[in-house]
């Protein structure tokens, strides 16, 4: 299927691996115009590399900026002043009890995971209404709707950004630009796989021993009873950012493998 991507500029937060970097791939197999983002310049050179391998696609580059940084922030939006479609993904998150989570950790997780949708989104906006023509998503989590006990934190912020898409969905009206969020569920990415192999060291079990408990325990409620793979949720992302999706705005699309057991 042509995905009418050809051409268009699309900037991916936080795309140097993970269900990021999946997502700059797949942009850049159906011909468009990929920048890269990550925090060192050696992670972003990489990646710019092997998409361009595995694709064949050379129009793709990088910026390096910390989004824990609004000046790196502001510089990265100075270098690029324009694009067609914005993928707010970059993140953090890690478990942690309640009673541990001090303000400065609250603080952290709002400026990185929800401050970094509204800042790039406020720069591009207002631009892709002007040429009527634009794509916003916000790579949310089932953590939104799905408060995880252990890390309550994550999914506050998760929560601010279908609020935040909400929003700007409604500012849409009448034009060609939507404004979407997208829901992965439990998700192999480096992170994840990384503290994955970690417990079941600690546990002396297998990585798939691991993951049987984790939706035994952790998650019961999924239906497929595995982690997503990254590409899994780029396909759902990178379909949502293309003009065949121009009827879907305003919305909160679920790619959880079933876990929500609401309707709505």
């Amino acid at each position: 299927m042509d995905l009418q991507l050809k051409d268009k500029t699309a900037l991916v937060s936080g795309s140097t691996a993970g269900i990021g970097y999946s997502i700059a791939k797949l942009f850049a197999a159906e011909g468009a115009h990929v920048v890269v983002n990550g925090r060192t310049e050696k992670r972003v050179n990489a990646a710019i590399e092997s998409i361009k391998a595995e694709t064949g696609n050379q129009e793709v580059t990088g910026i390096v900026a910390d989004f824990a940084k609004p000046d790196q922030v502001a510089e990265l939006i100075n270098k690029l002043p324009e694009v067609d479609i914005l993928i707010n993904n970059v993140a953090i998150f890690e478990p942690k009890a309640f009673a541990d989570i001090s303000d400065d950790d609250w603080l952290r997780f709002y400026e990185i995971n929800v401050l970094s949708g509204i800042r790039l989104s406020r720069a591009y906006f207002g631009k892709m209404l002007k040429k009527n023509w634009g794509r916003i998503i916000f790579i949310s989590s089932e953590s939104a709707v799905q408060i995880p006990e252990e890390m309550i934190h994550y999914g506050m912020t998760k929560t601010a950004q279908l609020a935040v898409a909400r929003g700007l969905a409604e500012l849409t009206k009448g034009t060609n630009v939507t404004v979407n969020s997208v829901l992965p569920g439990p998700t192999l990415s480096e992170g994840v796989g990384g503290f994955i192999e970690s417990l079941a060291k600690d546990q002396n079990k297998t990585e798939e021993q691991v993951e049987q408990d984790f939706f035994v325990h952790m998650r019961p409620t999924s239906i497929i009873k595995r982690f997503l793979s990254t590409d899994e949720i780029a396909n759902t992302v990178v379909y949502l950012s293309s003009p065949l999706a121009s009827a879907t705005n305003g919305a909160a699309i679920r790619a959880e493998g079933g876990l929500l057991k609401t309707m709505l």
